[in-house]
């Protein structure tokens, strides 16, 4: 049979992951991934210690991270991103760009970083003071916060799990519900740290219900990696993604009596897909269509 008429595959633009032997969410990272662009994912070995500020600094040693680049290396990734949150952060900032350096000089191919990336990300939206969701232990959550106040971010809420094994099987509802805990005052943003914590489906219902933009650490890091990349992640009206989705809501005073196809209840000035206060957020499980 004659395949011709098929033509391709169509070439595609690398990004190599390197991730904690731990990590449970691959799915998750290429669902912000644009179809002409592969992910090639590599795990560091494996360390008999539960997650803690030991765990991090094992995962995240220069030779470690080296080898894993190398092994990426054979199929050529345009950049490389080492996809962990407190590995990146344990050093400080001097330590994340020395890991970035690391990895630069083991693939000769410009790399980043979660945490690096969670900088990137701030910037961008211009948020300075923001409130933090963990599923780490205190000691974990506090070596964060020494990292991002190095940064000169200001952390006005902040709520953890005190998780140390299985956090990628923690439900959206608590990750909903730690976010709600978290912002208790005027935040600029809110992160969802930690890159084995499933947060893909609640960052637009996060957003509709907080007002303000929802980043996570899986989500910066594709997010950063692309835009190295010269292209844009992919995602269903998230902030740091859509322009249009960053706009503040509008006054009540500001609209029209009605709007056409607006949805009965909803609020005025509401972000789209947000629903009356009083009811919270449509949790994925709960839309119609979900899967």
């Amino acid at each position: 049979m004659d395949v011709s008429f098929l033509g391709g595959p169509h070439p595609q633009r690398g990004v190599g992951i390197v991730a904690p032997f731990d990590f449970a969410l691959d799915r998750e990272l290429w669902r912000w991934v644009p179809d002409e662009v592969s992910l090639h994912l590599t795990r560091t070995p494996f360390v008999p210690v539960e997650v803690s500020l030991d765990l991090a600094r094992l995962v995240s040693e220069h030779e470690t991270l080296g080898e894993a680049v190398r092994a990426l290396n054979a199929v050529h990734p345009e950049v490389v991103a080492y996809a962990c949150t407190s590995g990146s952060f344990v050093g400080g900032i001097a330590g994340e760009r020395a890991m970035c350096e690391a990895m630069t000089r083991a693939g000769e191919v410009q790399s980043l970083t979660t945490s690096g990336a969670l900088l990137e990300a701030l910037q961008e939206l211009g948020a300075r003071r923001i409130a933090l969701v963990t599923p780490y232990t205190v000691s974990v959550t506090q070596a964060l916060e020494e990292y991002l106040a190095e940064a000169g971010i200001e952390i006005i809420g902040t709520s953890s799990l005190g998780l140390t094994r299985h956090i990628w099987k923690v439900p959206y509802r608590d990750v909903v519900g730690m976010a709600r805990e978290a912002v208790r005052g005027a935040a600029d943003a809110l992160f969802i740290s930690c890159t084995n914590l499933p947060t893909y489906d609640v960052i637009p219902q996060l957003e509709a219900e907080l007002r303000i933009p929802v980043i996570s650490a899986n989500q910066v890091t594709m997010w950063a990696a692309l835009r190295h990349l010269g292209t844009r992640a992919v995602g269903p009206y998230q902030a740091l993604i859509d322009q249009s989705a960053r706009q503040r809501p509008v006054t009540p005073e500001a609209l029209p009596e009605s709007l056409p196809g607006a949805m009965p209840g909803a609020m005025p000035g509401a972000m789209p897909g947000s629903v009356p206060e009083t009811q919270g957020p449509a949790l994925p499980e709960e839309q119609e269509g979900w899967a």
